[in-house]
């Protein structure tokens, strides 16, 4: 038994009535997953487009719009695939894979952020040195470590889990999250161990130093004039919003792998679909409404008489 479970198929059994609302199901999902393609990567493009966007505080906002294409794309293809087959199934290799994508990249957001924040408080704190300190070199660096890292802390867990027996082949989850854990007889020590590891990298120290650099932003601009304390809330509080947003959202995935056995199934799957669905919308109507420069170039991107 164990052979057969960890030799393959494994059942979503997070869906409720797919075969009675398939096409509904299926034309909100991908009406969603085109308004994620579209915004995010209207907003990548006008970074890279644009020379005066060529600064390393769009840089980090293009990469992090691009997690959220990543992101999506490791969830919704699959989900669009699994509303039209009468089976909603998925290898336990792919499963492992789409689980590695998920947290490898949703991870990095945190990494990303904290990349922000240390921009932000070198422009804003030590404006004579930000040239020679937020290179093209350090920016390279810090994406290099923002997608590395988490992707190391995923791929262990995934490789152990792989060797790991199954005791059940019913998922009860749309994609494949925390709940995998779920299907192994055994809970790994190593797993647990790592996992806590990944979470105290990845996740509290970056948030941390968030906060720690943004306190010490609000502590300087306090003290400042009020043209630099505008500059501050213009290009900080879209970042803060974000952080908040990707906070609740890995709050909410842990929690659910915690309780979703006690909650009934059409409660489950609305709270999954929440998961994929705010966040990669909220990231660039953040941006794009927030970040000054970038809302320009939307005016004249789809307003060309605009000449604002």
């Amino acid at each position: 038994m164990d052979d057969e479970l960890n030799g393959t198929i494994i059942t979503l059994g997070g869906y409720v009535e797919v075969n009675k609302y398939r096409y509904v199901y299926f034309f909100i999902i991908f009406i969603i997953y085109v308004l994620i393609l579209s915004c995010n990567l209207t907003i990548v493009y006008l970074i890279w487009k644009h020379r005066n966007l060529h600064e390393p505080m769009y840089a980090f906002i293009a990469a992090l719009l691009l997690n959220c294409v990543l992101y999506s794309t490791s969830v919704y293809p699959k989900l669009l695939v699994d509303f039209l087959s009468e089976k909603q199934v998925i290898s336990y290799s792919t499963c492992l894979f789409q689980f590695c994508i998920y947290y490898g990249i949703g991870s990095s957001e945190f990494l990303l952020l904290s990349a922000m924040a240390y921009d932000r408080y070198v422009s804003i704190c030590k404006p004579l040195q930000y040239p020679t300190i937020m290179t093209k070199t350090t920016v390279s660096i810090f994406l290099f470590v923002a997608w590395l890292l988490p992707a190391c802390h995923t791929v262990v867990p995934v490789i152990l889990s792989a060797e790991t027996k199954l005791c059940s082949s019913n998922l009860k989850a749309i994609f494949c999250n925390n709940a995998i854990y779920r299907l192994q007889c055994v809970t790994s020590r190593t797993i647990t161990i790592f996992g806590v590891v990944a979470l105290l990298d990845v996740t509290i120290l970056p948030v941390l130093f968030i906060i720690f650099t943004y306190t010490k932003i609000f502590i300087i601009t306090y003290r400042s004039c009020k043209e630099v304390r505008k500059k501050a809330a213009e290009t900080c509080l879209p970042h803060l919003m974000v952080l908040i947003s990707v906070s609740i959202l890995s709050v909410y995935d842990i929690s659910i792998a915690r309780v979703e056995s006690n909650l009934p199934k059409t409660v489950r799957l609305i709270m999954m679909l929440q998961i994929v669905l705010y966040h990669p919308l909220f990231n660039p109507l953040i941006y794009g409404l927030k970040m000054k420069e970038i809302s320009k170039h939307l005016k004249r991107l789809f307003l060309p008489a605009n000449k604002v």
